[in-house]
């Protein structure tokens, strides 16, 4: 039996986000499939949002270096905190805030490069770039956070019997694979792999930056849906959260 090798510019991979992502998205076979399952369950996960961002919030000032981003915006420093954001504090709501719109953005059409090419900003943004403030984040706590994310909308979805076990396990895999690129758009920012392309590669993001800026949104044919939009993946799901049991779940 003969296998066919696909060939990959490597190059390619470190100095268009447009190639890198089509990459990931054939590797990972993240297709019209998993845009149809998230389209499925978008009335179901919606209002997990609230318990996600309550547990990756407790999770995040129950340790000094994380809460440290928040104060010091840098987690690198060995600067000792002055406060501690209380639960109900205007500050922590801005953060949490936030967190809920990166939630809601992170559902969007998954068909349009801009999507990546946002996902891709929020990574850039945690390294200290495209910030009027700059804000440094290790990585760790980067892939710790993605896994925690990921974990509370597993559970939540398994255990959810108003759907049957094969709907729910295309729901796990499509989400699995946003959150896995996600990641991969982190880390891309922090790992050395490809260095010998930096100065193309940045130039490749300034023409992103651009991109962003103005009306284009540039559709990742191969991967876009024959019928409309998809619907956001998470989104529905304030029933759901009764069934959550991640922890303290939302209390």
């Amino acid at each position: 039996m003969t296998t066919t090798t696909e060939h990959i510019d490597r190059k390619s991979l470190y100095t268009s986000l447009e190639a890198r992502i089509d990459y990931l998205h054939r590797f990972l076979d993240f297709n019209d499939s998993d845009v149809a399952a998230l389209a499925f369950g978008s009335k179901f996960v919606k209002d997990i949002i609230p318990a996600v961002v309550h547990i990756v919030y407790r999770k995040l000032l129950q340790f000094d270096i994380t809460a440290r981003a928040f104060e010091i915006r840098d987690t690198r420093s060995e600067e000792p905190l002055q406060t501690i954001l209380e639960d109900g504090s205007p500050e922590l709501q801005r953060r949490k805030t936030f967190l809920n719109s990166y939630l809601h953005k992170i559902c969007s059409d998954q068909s349009q490069l801009a999507f990546w090419q946002w996902l891709d900003q929020v990574g850039a943004m945690h390294v200290g770039l495209r910030r009027k403030n700059p804000l440094h984040v290790e990585y760790i706590h980067i892939s710790a956070t993605l896994c925690l994310i990921q974990s509370v909308l597993v559970e939540g979805i398994l255990s959810h019997h108003g759907f049957p076990m094969s709907k729910r396990i295309a729901m796990v895999k499509a989400i699995n694979k946003v959150i896995w690129i996600q990641n991969d758009l982190f880390a891309k920012w922090y790992v050395r792999d490809g260095e010998e392309f930096s100065e193309e590669a940045a130039e490749s993001a300034a023409t992103t930056v651009e991109k962003l800026n103005s009306s284009s949104q540039p559709n990742l044919k191969q991967h876009a849906p024959s019928t409309a939009a998809p619907a956001c993946p998470f989104t529905g799901m304030a029933k759901a959260m009764k069934e959550l049991s991640v922890g303290e779940g939302a209390h």
